[in-house]
């Protein structure tokens, strides 16, 4: 009996793996976290590096078998410095949330002040409060304090944020860290006009790129380490093309801090594998990350735009609605975001539903918030351009605005999709995209 459950359930995984991919192969996937890596990742990912240890620093490893292993971190490091103007680069951390507790560990302790965004004005999960099972709060025992969020610009108040911290100064409370960026993310943030007021209050100065590491790394918008954020931290997937995993990115004068933050501090080994996927995944992007960070906001804005058309409340529409991958959508004119989300998936057009601001004072929940976010970078790898925007907002307001039937409008969605099933922006272009590659014989 119990070798016919092992059986069973091994053949069921394998299953649900294809079954995953050829789902994902005739869905619009809109995910703003998401991207598809090419065949050249994914050949790095599936290699015998994810089968190693090599903790430490290249060149310094507890572990031997590293020569090739240190040959690649090496190339990753040179590469992540070159993308965003960095001295200093670890490729390490093995998540963006990763990389956020290394700058905590490395520039302050549990019970020192963070400032951050909150969470319905955009902020992350990582940089929330512990009430709220935050890692900044409840991993870190980080006390989290929020910039002030003027909503009518979609972006942090300057000149209030000032004098917030200033009266947290005076309240014995003055925070160690500034931590920019966050998880909707729709237009730079202003680190020029505040860091060397922070600075001058003795605050270090970080920034989450998580979101928009490829449009920062494709020159389209903003260079927060130009800017004057001491250190920036990325995931590696969204709008760049790597295996999920993190960097930290700063100045030499604060490497040691950072190394010892990333190990031991925050990891043992640090997955091989996807320090390998990160430098293919690097690579490309130099050759090809301006061109496809134009083209991924091109997109955002096209799509906006023509949801917009088709009223679908898009918020920030005094600002140009973006300047980022990502849309936000207010949907209570039609209904929550939750149940949008899955009659939205049901016609295999895949998105999440958002909080945005307003949420919690109405008394809704993340489970089932007022907005929606949309993303660009996954359509935008598979060649998708503005033409495609129009017609992909035409699908979702069958969804949102008329309430068609989701079955009917999931065969447009399949029959669209035949045409935008290869990776663009890659040194082998028209490569298959969802290709299930089966490794057992």
């Amino acid at each position: 009996m119990s070798n016919e459950i092992a059986r069973d359930s091994y053949n069921r995984v394998f299953t649900a793996l294809e079954n995953h991919q050829n789902w994902f192969a005739n869905s619009i996937p809109l995910i703003a976290s998401e991207n598809v890596p090419s065949p050249a990742v994914r050949e790095a990912i599936i290699s015998d590096f994810g089968n190693r240890y090599a903790e430490g620093w290249a060149g310094e490893r507890v572990y031997a078998g590293c020569t090739y292993i240190d040959q690649v971190e090496i190339i990753c490091m040179e590469l992540a410095r070159q993308l965003f103007g960095a001295e200093f680069a670890d490729v390490r951390p093995v998540s963006g949330v990763n990389a956020n507790l290394t700058v905590y560990s490395a520039f302050s302790d549990p019970g020192d002040t963070m400032m951050a965004l909150a969470i319905p004005n955009g902020g992350h999960i990582s940089a929330a409060r512990k009430e709220f099972n935050g890692t900044a709060g409840l991993v870190h025992g980080l006390n989290v304090e929020y910039f002030v969020f003027d909503r009518d610009n979609w972006n942090i108040d300057v000149d209030k944020t000032k004098e917030k911290v200033k009266k947290l100064g005076e309240d014995g409370k003055k925070p160690k860290i500034a931590m920019f960026g966050g998880s909707l993310f729709l237009f730079p943030h202003p680190v020029r006009e505040l860091a060397d007021f922070l600075k001058a209050e003795g605050i270090i100065v970080c920034y989450d790129s998580a979101h928009v590491s490829g449009l920062i790394a494709g020159g389209q918008f903003q260079s927060p380490l130009q800017e004057g954020a001491d250190a920036m931290t990325l995931s590696t997937h969204k709008t760049l093309f790597g295996p999920q995993g993190g960097t930290v990115l700063s100045f030499d004068k604060y490497s040691d801090k950072i190394k010892a933050g990333a190990f031991p501090g925050t990891s043992s080994n640090h997955h091989l594998h996807h320090v390998a996927g990160k430098a293919i995944a690097f690579a490309e992007f130099l050759e090809f990350g301006q061109e496809y960070a134009k083209q991924v906001i091109a997109n955002a804005q096209a799509l906006a735009q023509a949801l917009n058309d088709e009223g679908v409340d898009v918020l920030a529409s005094n600002l140009g609605f973006t300047k980022s991958h990502q849309i936000a959508v207010n949907i209570t004119r039609y209904g929550l975001g939750g149940d949008m989300e899955r009659d939205l998936e049901k016609a295999n057009i895949i998105l999440n539903r958002q909080l945005i601001p307003g949420d919690v004072q109405a008394g809704r929940h993340y489970q089932n918030p007022g907005g929606l976010r949309i993303g660009t970078s996954e359509i935008t790898r598979l060649g998708m351009k503005q033409d495609e925007m129009k017609v992909i907002a035409s699908l979702m307001a069958r969804i949102i605005v008329k309430k068609d039937d989701p079955a009917k409008v999931k065969k447009e969605v399949e029959e669209m999709r035949k045409s935008y099933q290869k990776v663009h922006y890659a040194f082998e272009p028209g490569t298959p995209a969802y290709k299930y590659i089966r490794v057992r014989q």
